[in-house]
């Protein structure tokens, strides 16, 4: 049985159209909210709420857009998306070639094991966007390692 810091999954959703469908079959690496302004600008609301998973353990149906960016870190950031519906699906760093970053909110009704632990860029977050006092906060990215 895994630990509820770091769950075993086996989960599988579509877009909303269809489209991509996203399968995620093993541990989850790390779980946390982010309140960059580039994740409130992608969900429309104060912060994502992401699992990182190896790449090995997500499987991807259809072909998904991307679009790619300079991260505050300096890395390239790439976001992945349905290029009909637009639905966000996962995101990946040149810092971590070997992570996804899921959107939690694609599995909806599939999340009872996401139990973020740290709120990274708590420096960005809203003052309306309630989060739990249980949960650590980083200023940036967070000090030391999943």
């Amino acid at each position: 049985m895994s630990s509820p810091a770091r769950p075993q999954i086996d989960i599988a959703a579509r877009c909303a159209c269809g489209a991509i469908g996203l399968a995620v079959s093993g541990q989850v690496v790390s779980m946390l909210l982010c309140s960059c302004l580039d994740c409130q600008r992608a969900t429309g609301s104060g912060h994502s709420s992401v699992a990182l998973v190896p790449t090995s353990a997500l499987t991807v149906t259809g072909t998904p857009k991307s679009v790619s960016r300079k991260a505050d870190s300096g890395a390239a950031f790439t976001r992945h998306f349905c290029g009909e519906c637009g639905m966000p699906l996962y995101g990946q760093s040149s810092r971590a070639p070997d992570l996804r970053m899921l959107a939690v909110g694609f599995f909806a009704g599939q999340t009872n094991w996401f139990a973020p632990r740290q709120l990274i860029f708590a420096r960005s977050q809203q003052a309306w966007d309630l989060v739990g006092d249980h949960i650590a906060r980083h200023q940036r990215y967070r000090e030391s390692p999943p």
